[in-house]
């Protein structure tokens, strides 16, 4: 990233050893790469946004279009690799029409998916909750037990 090579972080590390200390030093080397690190997420996080917005966008399927247009032999070759492997692989092959595709039939496949999501997160709630109902009613009955033993224990203490 910085093409930094051992010679310069050596003296970088050097002077950091004079500036900030011996005693501070490994603090300071632990917040750098803790600085680093929340970098490095940041930067896939917005590689990984723009990719999505990308694919969101259809910029793959112009791509491969206009990929097809420079070079018909390449795409040609493409499509042979496809076919032989779609022949070899026992899994069902996927649509390839790309651009042609109906959008509406997508959008209908969404919406079930997403009503399949939602019943499946809903389902799941009620689970949740019905077992911490369960739960809480356990432990107020078990509760209700103890307060039973320590009035009955109170009771023989009163009495002796």
């Amino acid at each position: 990233m910085f093409d930094l090579g051992w010679s310069e972080l050596m003296v970088i590390g050097i002077v950091a050893l004079i500036v900030v200390g011996p005693k501070d030093l490994p603090v300071l080397f632990r917040n750098v790469g803790r600085f680093m690190g929340k970098a490095r997420g940041m930067a896939r996080e917005f590689s990984r946004a723009m990719n999505d917005a990308a694919d969101e966008a259809g910029v793959r399927d112009v791509a491969k279009t206009l990929k097809t247009a420079t070079n018909p032999v390449n795409s040609a070759m493409d499509g042979v690799r496809d076919a032989a492997k779609s022949m070899t692989d026992p899994t069902p092959p996927k649509k390839t029409e790309g651009l042609k595709e109906d959008p509406g039939a997508l959008d209908a496949e969404r919406a079930a998916n997403k009503q399949k999501i939602e019943a499946g997160a809903a389902r799941a709630a009620a689970e949740r909750q019905k077992r911490e109902a369960e739960a809480a009613a356990k432990k107020a009955e078990d509760a209700a037990k103890k307060a039973e033993e320590l009035e009955a224990a109170l009771k023989k203490d009163g009495e002796a």
